[in-house]
């Protein structure tokens, strides 16, 4: 019972932290994969960086080019890359997805007791 409460509690506070951190994380994983940050800074770009769809990579095409954008209003900003940058963009998240699966498996691979599984045979538990 009490492994649970503390799985439960990790559960908790991992999704509490992904969510305080995902933008910011994301902005980071942009900006690493090449995308380029395009200020703001006139009225009409304030208003269409409004006009985006919040937290999500939208591509639009312009001269016959793709580009994806990603707003970020808080920070009047615009994160622009092309086909290689969006690419490489969820390469890093798939990186970055499999890392943190490893790291939140490693703490039941590490535990040498068999006391998790008594419920299913005790400590004496035979593998045939």
């Amino acid at each position: 019972m009490k492994t649970l409460r503390v799985l439960i509690a990790t559960g908790v506070l991992t999704a509490l932290v992904i969510g305080c951190s995902t933008i910011q994380e994301r902005q980071s994983m942009l900006s690493a994969a090449g995308f380029k940050m395009v200020p703001a800074d006139s009225p009409a770009k304030k208003a269409g960086l409004n006009t985006l769809s919040a937290n999500k990579i939208t591509p639009v095409q312009r001269d016959g080019t793709i580009y994806y954008t990603f707003p970020d209003p808080k920070n009047n900003v615009l994160y622009v890359g092309q086909e290689q940058q969006y690419h490489l963009y969820r390469e890093i998240g798939r990186q970055k997805q499999m890392s943190e699966e490893q790291l939140n498996a490693a703490p039941l691979n590490n535990d040498g007791t068999w006391g998790f599984w008594e419920p299913w045979g005790g400590r004496g538990l035979a593998l045939r």
